[in-house]
């Protein structure tokens, strides 16, 4: 019982340090989604570009949509189920970086389908690739459907060169027409981006600490009866010694 005591022990403070190493994520993330947008990463530091340190930071980039190119990845967001629509934005340094220029519903037509190349500018959030597939499904590349926002694998299939190991969601655009009436008239809806860290810490943290208390009562009750038991066999012992005697 006293290891099992430890143990728990241990694990209360193991999520006592995961809730303090939460509290500093979110903080960080709210920091870079808050600030001025900033440059996206070149590829001099792309290797340095992880979830820790850069997702989630709000950037800026210019370029050229190459929206023949772009890749129709299946998704669920607060306006129904449909696509997230992923096209290449080609810089004019010949670096290339996937945007998800946003939501549309399922059974719409993308309205730059068949659109002619065409320059712009983008604002958005930086996030990480999704490699292998979603839940139960795995990337179909040679058949073009795609589960998840793979940036290498749909870089491959697109024959993309010098892309960016990142994408990034665009942000809202300024319209008067409502979201899901864009998202059904396939226009891609940016700015649906979901910012969600559960952080539950705290309460495994109490029930970890609330069963240490538990087993130290435990051990503290069954030492205690021990006792008794062992006082009230020396007194049968000392009792019976005295009759014997007698």
């Amino acid at each position: 019982m006293l290891v099992v005591f430890l143990g728990f022990l241990a694990l209360g403070a193991w999520q006592v340090k995961r809730l303090f190493w939460k509290l500093d994520l979110i903080e960080r993330v709210d920091r870079r989604v808050h600030a001025a947008a900033i440059a996206a990463p070149g590829p001099d530091v792309w290797r340095n570009v992880k979830a820790d340190s850069y997702e989630y930071q709000h950037v800026r980039l210019s370029g050229t949509f190459l929206y023949a190119k772009t890749a129709r990845v299946q998704a669920l967001s607060r306006l129904g189920a449909g696509f997230w629509l992923l096209t290449p934005l080609r810089g004019a340094d010949g670096v290339t970086m996937l945007v998800n220029r946003g939501f549309i519903a399922a059974g719409a037509r993308d309205e730059k389908e068949g659109a002619a190349d065409a320059p712009a500018d983008v604002a958005g959030l930086l996030r990480i690739s999704e490699p292998h597939g979603g839940f139960l499904r795995k990337n179909d590349a040679a058949g073009d459907r795609w589960y998840s926002r793979d940036v290498q694998a749909i870089a491959a299939s697109r024959q993309l060169e010098r892309v960016a190991p990142y994408f990034v969601d665009a942000e809202a655009s300024d319209t008067v027409a409502s979201e899901q009436q864009r998202a059904a008239n396939g226009q891609a809806v940016g700015g649906l981006t979901v910012i969600s860290f559960p952080n539950n810490h705290l309460v495994y943290a109490l029930t970890w600490f609330g069963l240490a208390i538990m087993t130290a009562g435990a051990m503290f009750w069954i030492r205690r009866d021990e006792k008794r038991r062992l006082s009230a066999n020396g007194k049968n012992k000392d009792g019976k010694q005295d009759r014997d005697a007698g």
